[in-house]
């Protein structure tokens, strides 16, 4: 029993021993997230801590939903990049960025050593940061009391996205919170700074003005669409009304005249003497009938060679 526990003893002690531990590399970066403005350069560092005598094998790759592509592999720059990036040392510098460059990057990096393989790696994302363009603004020209009116505006350029502000007659408006000031100051609107509506649920006379939306996203100037003209009326009930006595009255005397017409006998006058002018061409053909029989039965031989001198071929 003591011999069997010396053994097992022994042969741990050589496990240990002739253990190596394998560790991987130790990669550092002096910034995870990386912002750049459009069309300027963006550094994305890796740093490691093994001695310059080592050989490394370093790889870029770029992380997208699609799948994962090489930016930098066997010691060369691929596709957009290949024009625009170059090493410092295992970290690169992208020149002239565009907002397609946005994403995550992984810096890998490898190398030998008495333990073996050793692998190490850094992700570090890369947003491009672009002004926002002119925002595309709907406001309608016209509107009636106590309806519900919308208005929009909207642009996808920018990156971060935009936020809207609404102003009127020249002065921005407050945002509804429904608590405070804007329950104090009676606001009869919501204003939406991410989705950029103005949302009128009763809109009144007081709510007539010059709209426009501005939009920003803190990398250039604000961006601000033309002003618009928003009329509120009151609904013209008596205006409605006249209308429709109007069109009624109109019916009426039409109707009146169609019946007086009638009784009149304008529309059967005319048929009666269309009949009479075809009772008479009737009559006039059975006269001319009737004395051709006549003159048949009283000359029959000059009617006949009358007839046929008159139906002869001229020679």
């Amino acid at each position: 029993m003591a011999s069997r526990s010396l053994r097992l003893l022994l042969l741990g002690c050589l496990g240990v021993l002739c253990y190596r531990k394998a560790t991987g590399i130790s990669i550092e970066t002096d910034n995870k997230n990386v912002k750049a403005e459009e069309f300027k350069e963006a550094i994305l560092s890796c740093k490691h801590k093994f001695s310059k005598g080592m050989s490394l094998r370093i790889e870029w790759k770029k992380i997208q939903s699609q799948g994962v592509s090489f930016v930098y592999y066997n010691g060369d720059f691929t596709g957009d990049l290949k024009d625009r990036a170059e090493m410092l040392n295992t970290g690169i510098r992208i020149r002239n960025v565009t907002r397609k460059d946005s994403g995550t990057y992984r810096c890998e990096i490898s190398a030998k050593s008495e333990e073996g393989q050793r692998l190490g790696e850094a992700t570090i994302t890369l947003t491009v940061l672009v002004p926002p363009t002119t925002p595309v603004c709907e406001v309608p020209s016209s509107a009636m009391t106590g309806t519900v009116v919308e208005l929009s505006c909207k642009e996808t350029e920018g990156s971060p996205l935009s936020e809207y502000q609404w102003y009127k007659n020249g002065f921005p408006l407050l945002e509804k919170t429904g608590t405070g000031s804007a329950r104090a100051a009676n606001v009869t609107y919501t204003m939406n700074k991410k989705s950029g509506t103005l949302l009128f649920n009763t809109v009144t006379k007081n709510d007539t003005g010059e709209y426009f939306c501005e939009a920003s996203n803190g990398i250039g100037l604000p961006q601000k669409c033309s002003v618009r003209r928003m009329q509120v009326d009151d609904l013209n009930v008596s205006g409605i009304i006249a209308a429709v006595v109007f069109v009624a009255l109109v019916m009426a005397l039409c109707g009146l005249g169609v019946f007086y017409a009638q009784k009149k006998g304008y529309f059967t006058k005319e048929s009666s003497s269309q009949k009479k002018s075809n009772s008479q061409a009737m009559s006039e053909k059975a006269s001319i009938l009737h004395l051709v029989v006549c003159l048949h039965f009283q000359f029959p031989s000059k009617f006949l060679r009358s007839v046929t001198f008159l139906h002869a071929p001229k020679t």
